[in-house]
């Protein structure tokens, strides 16, 4: 590996990502609130989604064709908009829930394919994931080696880290799950659900190229 990679410098990089992966953002917002609502598994498709979106973002400014991104910048600020006012929707939805038990919500889990497309949504329409990307990486890579191999040990190492602490997001917020039963809990299980899907709808609808 240290014939790809500066050791020191991937060491170092993958202790710098592990920080920002634990600052909560959209994505982490997201799957705790599909997870706090439906359980573990379901916030799990929804990182499946983030995976594959944040995969596709990755690989274009890998191949350095950011400018695809440029082209396309219309059709991802019409997608994000869309995005946007639909997780707001399902947060508002979610706030006015009636809190139902643990097993009248397993009858309501929204479909696989739903959930995959939100998580891949909020992931493909954040601009900031190919900036983060230009200015973030450069630091850790080594002029004297190939930028090829290092591109995909970064990349690949920077997706295991963030999509390992969403992970743990996800399975922290379904252990919580069971203890917000009952109306009272229920109905503060649902506005927390609700504040954080409109929260990530907002953070899409602010975000800029």
């Amino acid at each position: 590996m240290s014939e790809i990679v500066d050791i020191n410098l991937w060491l170092t990089f993958t202790a710098a990502s592990v920080v920002l992966a634990l600052i909560p953002g959209p994505v982490v917002s997201m799957v705790i609130a599909q997870s706090l609502s439906h359980g573990f598994r379901t916030g799990l498709r929804g990182i499946v989604g983030v995976v594959c979106g944040n995969t596709i973002l990755f690989a274009i400014g890998g191949l350095g064709m950011a400018w695809v991104l440029a082209l396309l910048a219309d059709w991802f600020d019409v997608v994000r908009w869309a995005g946007a006012a639909y997780l707001v929707y399902l947060g508002a939805r979610q706030w006015f829930a009636k809190p139902d038990s643990i097993d009248d919500q397993l009858s309501h889990v929204p479909s696989r394919k739903a959930v995959f497309w939100q998580g891949f949504l909020v992931a493909i329409t954040n601009p900031k994931t190919i900036v983060f990307y230009a200015a973030f990486f450069p630091q850790f890579m080594d002029p004297a080696l190939p930028s090829g191999g290092q591109l995909v040990v970064l990349s690949v190492t920077f997706l295991l880290v963030v999509n390992g602490i969403d992970l743990m997001y996800a399975a922290l917020a379904g252990r919580l799950r069971p203890l917000l039963t009952g109306e009272k809990r229920g109905r503060i299980r649902n506005r927390i659900t609700g504040v954080l899907l409109m929260g990530t709808g907002i953070a899409m609808a602010l975000a800029r190229r």
